[in-house]
């Protein structure tokens, strides 16, 4: 049992916050070559990372399994009551392998009894394997967060996309059917599980949301010369930040655009750089800790997110609390988050001239921009994370048989 009496949860996660300050390079500015190629930054890695944070802050005990992505393998203490094990091989081919690597500590009993496993399935699949066996080996019930259902969400067409699909789709049917209780992002996919078996009285829609203490900082938009677009988050073939910098290129309003992040589409997005017509009025940056995603945001104007495919994009509630309208993708459960007209706009996905348009309206009406920048601090009012976690804290409770904590509406 945790302090107070509070739950033990085993945590398994694919991906969670680096430890701050790991793997810069020489120049002390982001992450090394190597360690970015694992895609160090997005929605998930500061969805469990955050929700840890909370809980601990609640007294709740947490043992954290994850991988040690292009990092060494070591285990940190984070707050008061979490230990964080990082785990697997040093190889973005065979990622699945850090759930081999974690098999044997999430079996053992050394630490105390397990009141609950907590397993946040992305699009690695052996997460929900190593799951089920910890909570049988523990004998307590099975908790699973998924943060994109390979199922209804994820999409592509190349051979790994559809084998994930086709393989992924099974598993994830069979282990959130008989899981104790589903937490979803939104109720998108809630409709779905419940379409596939998945008892809607065990599902609970929870999002992603904001740390208040992290994102109080103040706007810097003064005014400038042109108006401040950006792109924070992965670079990664979902993403499609290749799409916003060939959108940019197009435009007729003159703007700024700022690309931060990295990851494996690297390369291939700052040769666009290079090479695009608006060259000069493009600057990027790479890795930055989540920490420091709040200034960032502060310096913008507004927010794109292209993505292919999204579950949620915690990102956009990140930029509604930082009062930023978006433009983003109408795609997965981004309608459930960003209102169209009334906290931003919303695109086709992968429709390059649709995107560039709705850069021209926003960048063109500063009445629009404030407009939907007053919409979207509204709306994030509801996405706090300390109100989530009590959430999350809730069914913890009741899959254990007690009764829920009172808590505020969603």
């Amino acid at each position: 049992m945790g302090r107070g009496g509070e739950v033990h949860v085993l945590r398994l996660c694919s991906v969670f916050e680096p430890p701050a300050g790991s793997g810069t390079r020489a120049d002390g500015v982001g992450l090394d070559a190597r360690t970015a190629r694992f895609d160090p930054i997005g929605g998930m890695q500061n969805h469990t990372a955050a929700l840890t944070r909370c809980l601990d802050a609640q007294g709740h005990r947490q043992t954290v399994l994850t991988s040690r992505l292009g990092g060494p393998r070591r285990s940190d203490r984070q707050g008061v009551g979490a230990l964080v094990h990082r785990t697997g091989v040093r190889t973005r081919r065979a990622r699945q392998l850090w759930a081999l690597a974690a098999l044997p500590r999430a079996l053992s009993r050394a630490a105390g009894p397990v009141d609950v496993v907590h397993g946040h399935q992305g699009e690695d699949l052996a997460t929900l394997l190593l799951a089920r066996l910890a909570a049988l080996r523990h004998g307590c019930p099975l908790v699973v967060t998924v943060h994109c259902s390979v199922g209804h969400t994820l999409t592509g067409h190349s051979l790994h996309a559809r084998m994930v699909r086709a393989v992924g789709g099974r598993i994830e049917r069979s282990t959130l059917r008989r899981a104790d209780a589903v937490v979803v992002l939104t109720g998108r996919t809630a409709a779905a599980l419940r379409a596939d078996g998945v008892p809607a009285e065990r599902i609970s829609t929870i999002p992603s949301g904001f740390e208040p203490a992290v994102f109080d900082v103040p706007a810097d938009r003064a005014p400038r010369s042109r108006p401040r677009i950006g792109y924070v988050g992965r670079l990664a073939a979902q993403k499609r930040a290749d799409l916003l910098v060939t959108a940019f290129g197009a435009m007729q309003e003159v703007a700024d655009l700022v690309v931060v992040g990295d990851g494996p589409e690297r390369d291939r997005v700052h040769r666009l750089v290079r090479t695009s017509p608006a060259a000069d009025r493009i600057s990027t940056r790479g890795f930055v800790e989540h920490s420091a995603v709040p200034g960032v945001l502060a310096s913008l104007d507004l927010l794109v997110l292209p993505s292919a495919y999204e579950e949620m994009g915690s990102v956009l509630v990140e930029a509604m609390v930082a009062g930023l309208p978006v433009v983003a993708s109408d795609v997965g459960g981004i309608p459930e988050v960003v209102r169209h007209g009334e906290t931003g706009l919303l695109v086709p996905p992968g429709d390059v001239p649709a995107l560039t348009a709705a850069l021209d309206r926003l960048v063109a009406d500063p009445a629009l921009r404030a407009r939907l920048a007053a919409g979207a601090r509204e709306n994030a009012r509801h996405y706090s994370w300390p109100h989530l976690a009590t959430r999350v804290a809730d069914v913890y409770r009741q899959v254990r048989g007690g009764e829920p904590a009172l808590s505020v509406p969603a």
